[in-house]
């Protein structure tokens, strides 16, 4: 499936300039029914009271067109993350393998999976990655990297 990055970016820029005003490095585009808080879901997983698959529903509905991606690629749990210029997560692993669709990128942002190295550019694929293995996301770079990313799980 070829995404439209384009048009997901002009969907999500009022959200990127929340996100950039509020100093935010993620926030939920989906969440649990009865809940539209954007933020809950953004925190250590053991923090929360719902399991990652209860995050389904729609948060952002004038996103229509980034909304239906999520729906035709099964995720949830799935948020907008900005990765800081010369900033590294930690090494770690999560419960669930994760999709991620890159908006914005370039050759100097990757992610290290099992002690290998990738780079996904911002072309209009997604990309499926097992981050149940030990993991962390890199942007050696002078600019923003910009993330969609969703949870998959087996149920």
């Amino acid at each position: 499936m070829r995404i439209g990055i384009e048009k997901i970016l002009s969907e999500v820029n009022h959200i990127m300039i929340k996100m950039r005003k509020e100093d935010l490095t993620q926030i939920m585009l989906q969440g649990v029914k009865g809940q539209e808080d954007p933020y809950y879901g953004c925190s250590h997983f053991k923090d929360l009271k719902h399991i990652e698959f209860e995050f389904r529903e729609e948060l952002w509905p004038e996103i229509p067109y980034t909304n239906s991606i999520l729906k035709e690629l099964k995720i949830h749990r799935t948020r907008l993350m900005r990765l800081l210029p010369h900033t590294c997560y930690s090494y770690h692993k999560d419960t669930s393998r994760r999709v991620h669709i890159p908006l914005i990128t370039n050759e100097n942002c990757f992610i290290i999976v099992d002690d290998i190295l990738n780079r996904y550019p911002a072309d209009g694929s997604s990309y499926l990655i097992n981050t149940t293995k030990m993991h962390t996301a890199v942007n050696a770079s002078n600019e923003e990297r910009w993330h969609i990313v969703g949870c998959v799980s087996k149920r």
